[in-house]
């Protein structure tokens, strides 16, 4: 397997606390992969390490062959790598329309290039409330604007971070189509996903966090027999 995206060793602190200890992963193209884990077991922090967000301590972060461990979160961006986080960050004082041009990037070779109007057609209804302020959408609008806005910048890989946390069902399924169609059009995705039975559905492979280290690597098939792995580092007791 030819690694688009390679994390090999990641380790970032908070202070003096040790939060990634040696983190890898490969995320090849057209894959999605899930990281998986409870809360406080780094998934987040890893995301925001690959993305610059949180500076490595060590380690190295390779985007088609090209370290951008310790690089600017902005510099990442450019570089083809997007994120959506769990808060959404939306600007809230400025339209949905505003929103969305302001995440726009030139075209890249190799990767789709996507525009607003398709952004609109995987979700209408930010079609039907682009004027208002982003402010006034519902928290799942507000999920779907941060996806699209992050895939305006036409990136090769993009970090989705607990897409589905408090959605509706219906909404869920709505992202989580679209992040399938994302995935088919070309783009790889690490998604970093609470509910189980979404993570194992969408992805080809997935790793398990604990304690800030991989602790597991397979399919999900592999995962689904390997219940001690769910007991030991992802059940709630």
């Amino acid at each position: 397997m030819t690694a688009l995206l390679d994390v090999t060793g990641l380790h970032a602190h908070y202070d003096k606390s040790h939060i990634l200890r040696g983190v890898s992963m490969t995320i090849a193209p057209g894959e999605i992969v899930s990281l998986l884990g409870r809360n406080g077991s780094g998934r987040s922090t890893t995301l925001k390490a690959i993305m610059g967000l949180v500076p490595p301590t060590g380690g190295h972060v390779r985007l088609e062959g090209r370290d951008l461990a310790g690089e600017r979160a902005y510099k990442v961006a450019r570089g083809g790598i997007a994120y959506v986080p769990e808060e959404r960050e939306i600007f809230a004082n400025v339209t949905v329309d505003e929103n969305l041009r302001i995440g726009m990037q030139p075209p890249r070779p190799g990767v789709p290039t996507w525009t607003v109007d398709q952004m609109f057609a995987f979700f209408p209804q930010l079609r039907e409330r682009r004027n208002p302020a982003a402010g006034m959408l519902s928290g799942g609008e507000q999920q779907m604007l941060t996806i699209c806005r992050s895939l305006l910048g036409n990136p090769r890989v993009i970090l989705i971070d607990e897409p589905t946390e408090g959605l509706a069902p219906k909404i869920v399924e709505i992202v989580t189509d679209v992040i399938r169609d994302i995935c088919r059009q070309g783009v790889s995705v690490l998604l970093v996903e609470q509910k189980l039975t979404i993570a194992l559905r969408v992805s080809r492979r997935v790793y398990v966090m604990g304690h800030g280290q991989i602790v597991f690597e397979g399919t999900p098939d592999s995962l689904r027999e390997a219940p001690e792995v769910r007991r030991e580092w992802l059940e709630v007791s």
